[in-house]
């Protein structure tokens, strides 16, 4: 039973930073992890870590290991299993029927004043064009919801881009609800 996650951010989209999930996974064990599994091509990996491992480190172990070992440079967030539960359990969009329409962007930190205000602008921006999208943030895990869908969203995109940006302050990777269901029943009770 996993009792970790880490989310890769921009592992082969569109023909860039290409890794194979064996040189992953092997790569994770390397570093000492076991029931090391991952979850489609988009840089998913379940493992069991020690009790007390603490994520940001792991994360950064990991991202260091990838650019050193694969040659791709590759922010990772890892998060626990317990974790992944309260993210899933925290959902502000319960009602959507459609998993692709909602997506979770997991940060590596909470996002702090500077990160919130981009974010808010953002959203008000996506409003003021009469888009339905939303963003909500509960601690380390902006939920977005766009109902036009995810490529067709400005706020999406922004998001992102904000969060992406090395002066954010916390690094980001999204998911898209059906994944992130996938990934906690992976994870195990």
């Amino acid at each position: 039973m996993a009792t970790h996650v880490a989310l890769l951010r921009g592992i082969n989209l569109g023909g860039k930073n290409k890794v194979a999930m064996t040189d992953l996974r092997a790569l994770v064990a390397e570093l000492g992890h076991t029931d090391v599994s991952t979850y489609i091509q988009s840089g998913n990996v379940l493992f069991t870590a020690a009790e007390d491992a603490d994520c940001a480190l792991v994360a950064r172990a990991m991202s260091d290991a990838i650019a050193a070992r694969l040659g791709v440079t590759a922010p990772v967030v890892v998060v626990t299993r317990e974790e992944l539960g309260q993210i899933h359990a925290a959902n502000p969009f319960p009602g959507e029927t459609d998993p692709k329409r909602v997506h979770a962007v997991v940060l590596s930190a909470p996002p702090g004043p500077e990160l919130a205000a981009k974010l808010e602008a953002a959203a008000a921006a996506a409003a003021a064009k009469g888009t339905h999208d939303a963003v909500v943030t509960i601690d380390r895990t902006l939920y977005l919801h766009t109902p036009a869908g995810y490529g067709n969203s400005d706020l999406s995109a922004a998001a992102l881009r904000i969060v992406g940006s090395p002066k954010a302050g916390a690094t980001g990777t999204a998911r898209n609800w059906a994944t992130m269901t996938k990934l906690l029943e992976l994870c195990g009770p």
